[in-house]
């Protein structure tokens, strides 16, 4: 009996973000990308997101390899966490391996992992699979979609792209797509990000434009903030400050690394002389200066909040500074954009941002161009992938309406297993997967239950009761004592406070009295007294930690 393909997503379905998706065929298993989603605003403490490994570690004799589409954190960012856990070639283009390697470096993995570069055409073996590099557009460098021949058919991956005919670099590969199709497409999976958007995703020259005219008789110093490995955009900043005389400085670190990355890679050309430290713009005129920074999401530590909140050693906003950002806000992340925006307003700079201008354009191919793909591909299966639930819903029925059967459509979830033969493709079964939490140095070892504990903290604090109880005969020697952190302010809350004490003290006296000595037993009653109290004088619900000492 024929063996049949598996597509096991792990991540990047229901979800923007933490793409990794698994081909599994008889004994050869691949991987394409490999990202961190970002936490939502309930996950206090958790600095990341990245997949569950779980299967790939039970599987990890089965690997041959891991294909990276482009360099972005949502397809790259887990790489680190990933090869601690099991070991396989990645297969990137240059500018996507330029950054694994920074990530490597960072996680000293540089001697452990084995990077592979290609360029688009490029065809690599691996197991019973071929890979088959092709070049997309994207809002970074070297974006690639893959076309995976198996055994049964081939499968085609589109990554995160758009159809931009005026991109440097030239347009997606629309002519490979569609002699494939030709040739016969089982399965497409497609990016579905933009899918509720009609039409066209404008071009990157449409930037360029907006903010040529930004420059244009402008006199003050202007502060560019934008997406670091946005590649294209930088060229852009760079020629156009060259153009009106002026010298650019870098601020913030992700955008140091990228843009060394990009120079040395060739993907970026600094016009001689243009690039200055970022100290030495103190000394020059305002119209001669440019700094190009960190901050578009509103990132806490990032250059630009620095300078907005004046915290940065080196930068200071001042009334008349043009601060163009040319970006827009990752949905979640709009409050934290606004408050810059408003600090920057509020030192009198000149705040000029995407809703106004045409200072952005999206990365991602809106309906009309998911069509042609569509079109192109001819899949006999789609599976919607890259999306929240409603993006994937959307984008399967797009695909009826080119003509893929609504049974041949696959909505999925992260985990489940699609098996696909020459005829048929449905779910049969799932895997371990899910969201692994990273927090400092720790990962893993912040699960749902501290999650709850640290959302019940921040909403309504702690209660900490001390007590000092005899050993020989249960008395208490000293206490109870009441300490809180986030739940009443203690000097203006006495009479409370002490009705707290009196509560405590009441159940400790009772499990006296009936000679209860298992003290895990006397927490609970402190606990559950001081609980039901709060509760009903205050209709709050702290966390309550009562502490026994046995003396």
């Amino acid at each position: 009996m024929a063996q049949k393909l598996k597509i096991i997503p792990l991540g990047g379905l229901d979800e923007i973000g933490k793409n990794l998706t698994v081909l599994e065929y008889g004994r050869d298993m691949i991987i394409v990308d490999c990202g961190v989603g970002f936490p939502e605003e309930d996950m206090y403490g958790v600095d990341l997101v990245i997949p569950d490994f779980t299967y790939l570690t039970q599987n990890a004799k089965k690997l041959r390899g891991m294909f990276i589409t482009h360099g972005h954190e949502d397809h790259i960012g887990s790489i680190p966490y990933c090869m601690q856990q099991v070991s396989c070639p990645i297969h990137g283009t240059a500018m996507t391996n330029g950054l694994i390697r920074l990530k490597l470096e960072e996680h000293r993995l540089t001697d452990q992992v084995k990077l592979v570069t290609h360029k688009p055409g490029d065809v690599v073996h691996a197991g019973c699979f071929t890979v088959e590099f092709i070049h997309v557009n994207h809002s970074i460098a070297d974006a690639v979609a893959f076309a995976i021949h198996t055994p049964i058919g081939t499968v085609i991956m589109t990554g995160d792209f758009k159809i931009d005919p005026t991109a440097t670099g030239g347009m997606t590969n629309l002519t490979r797509l569609g002699e494939l199709g030709n040739q016969g497409v089982l399965a497409l999976l497609a990016d579905s990000t933009n899918v509720e958007r009609q039409g066209y995703t404008p071009s990157e020259s449409v930037v360029t434009e907006s903010l040529d005219r930004q420059f244009k008789n402008c006199n003050e110093r202007i502060i560019v903030t934008t997406f670091a490995s946005n590649m294209h955009r930088i060229q852009a900043i760079l020629a156009i400050a060259h153009r009106y005389g002026r010298k650019v400085a870098v601020a913030g670190r992700s955008m140091e690394n990228m843009l060394k990355v990009a120079q040395e890679l060739g993907y970026i050309k600094v016009p001689a002389g243009t690039i200055v430290d970022l100290g030495a713009t103190k000394s020059l005129p305002k119209n001669k200066v440019v700094i190009v920074s960190t901050g578009s999401q509103g990132e806490n530590m990032s250059a630009l909040y620095r300078m907005a909140f004046s915290m940065h050693k080196q930068i200071d906003i001042v009334g008349g500074d043009r601060i163009i950002i040319s970006a827009s806000a990752i949905p979640g992340n709009e409050k934290a954009v606004s408050k810059i925006i408003n600090e920057l307003y509020r030192k009198g700079a000149d705040v000029v941002y995407e809703k106004s201008e045409g200072l952005h354009v999206s990365g991602h191919a809106c309906q009309e161009e998911l069509k042609i793909i569509h079109a192109l591909c001819k899949p006999k299966f789609f599976i919607p992938v890259h999306g929240e639930q409603r993006h994937l819903q959307l984008h399967g029925r797009l695909a009826t309406q080119m003509g893929v059967p609504a049974k041949h459509v696959c909505i999925a979830e992260i985990g489940n297993v699609i098996e696909l033969s020459a005829k048929t493709c449905k779910l049969t079964g799932s895997v371990p997967a899910g969201k692994v939490f990273v927090d400092g140095t720790g990962v893993g070892d912040v699960g749902a239950v501290v999650l709850r504990d640290r959302k019940h903290l921040a909403q309504d604090g702690m209660i900490v009761v001390c007590v000092n109880i005899s050993s020989q005969d249960g008395s208490v020697i000293t206490g109870p004592d009441i300490i809180t952190r986030g739940f009443i302010y203690v000097k203006e809350s006495e009479e409370l406070m002490e009705e707290l004490r009196n509560v405590a003290m009441e159940a400790i006296e009772r499990c006296h009295r009936k000679r209860i000595r298992d003290w895990t037993s006397v927490k609970s009653a402190i606990k559950s007294d001081l609980s039901g109290y709060l509760f009903k004088t205050t209709k709050r619900n702290p966390m309550i930690l009562p502490v026994i000492m046995e003396i």
